[in-house]
């Protein structure tokens, strides 16, 4: 099948070309984000390939298809980006990659973890400026420290049972319970004891109406003073603004974040010589108890190869007539 594949950087070129090797779809490469300026670019493509920041709403859609395309390929998880009732209306069959190299994201919170607690980061500025002084680099042992996991899916899971291996008690919040979460000790509460309780907070739920803003100023209001919260999830599971006046009130003791809910006019580029103008992101990184990464908590050589090989699997699927069980649907 022709595919048009946006948004690519040459990472993604390099793990989709070798998982394509032995199928030999059509790649045609695009770095621009698909949009409504750019979708005359995938014009007689039947197939078009995005990520987490494209534009794949209604009129983008009208576009595509009124130019021949019918599969839309997310090369992700998340979908809140695609208009899934216009693309049912047009014909436009969508699928995702819905579950890639869990340890990496897992992975990815425990190095937040482990560099907020310990201030790695401010460590290793101070001893390349000559500054071996220990004032202000306090920690905590996470022996015997509580977990609180809201979402315990596969990236969930694997949190759990690495921080397990710390030693710590595990709480939990989901609206389906995991049994081998229970199976290591976790014990599933409601959101108001969870965050009462856990000196560590971590996200990994998808976002949906409900979970929009979870972590707002009345749940900041629920939570253990001096709280670690952090989310490698979806960006906009935090009110930005709330947890900043949570942070500026030491209710927030440390925040570490690899999303964030403005992060499409950011992340993935580099932006080094320009001025940012998101006055919100820019007041979160003068935080010296805040460590944010760019959307890098699933960027592994695991990951990008599990991706890209799923993607293709679901192109063939489709262009076959199989049924496809990662399409998604209104």
């Amino acid at each position: 099948m022709k595919v048009a594949v946006f948004s690519t950087k040459a990472y993604d070129r390099k793990f989709l070309l070798a998982a394509n090797s032995p199928i030999q779809h059509e790649l045609v490469f695009f770095e621009p984000r698909l949009n409504r300026d750019t979708a005359i670019l995938a014009a007689e493509f039947p197939a078009v390939c995005v990520f987490v920041h494209d534009q794949v709403d209604a009129p983008t859609l009208e576009l595509l298809a009124s130019r021949g395309t019918r599969l839309i390929v997310l090369r992700c998880a998340g979908f809140n980006n695609v208009d899934l009732q216009a693309a049912a209306d047009l014909g436009i069959t969508v699928v995702r990659v819905p579950a890639y190299s869990p340890y990496g994201v897992a992975e990815h919170a425990v190095g937040l973890i482990l560099s907020l607690n310990r201030k790695i980061h401010r460590a290793y500025n101070r001893v390349r400026e000559g500054n071996f002084s220990l004032d202000g680099l306090l920690g905590f042992n996470l022996h015997e420290r509580t977990v609180g996991i809201v979402g315990t899916g596969k990236i969930g899971l694997i949190l759990g049972q690495i921080m397990k291996g710390f030693g710590c008690n595990l709480l939990a919040y989901d609206v389906y319970r995991n049994p081998e979460l229970e199976a290591l000790g976790g014990k599933y509460v409601e959101l108001p004891e969870l965050f009462a309780n856990s000196d560590i907070i971590s996200l990994h739920c998808p976002l949906t109406s409900e979970t929009h803003h979870l972590i707002n100023t009345e749940a900041i209001k629920q939570i253990k003073p001096g709280v670690m919260l952090i989310n490698t999830s979806r960006g906009a599971l935090i009110d930005t603004q709330a947890v900043i006046e949570g942070l500026k009130s030491g209710k927030i003791g440390y925040l570490g974040v690899d999303v964030y809910e403005q992060e499409s006019e950011l992340f993935f580029e580099d932006l080094s010589g320009e001025i940012i103008q998101d006055d919100i992101f820019q007041r979160l990184t003068t935080f010296p108890n805040v460590l944010i990464t760019g959307h890098q908590a699933f960027f592994t050589a695991e990951a990008l190869y599990n991706i890209a090989e799923t993607t293709f699997a679901n192109i063939t699927d489709v262009e076959q007539g199989r049924p496809c069980a990662n399409e998604i649907r209104a």
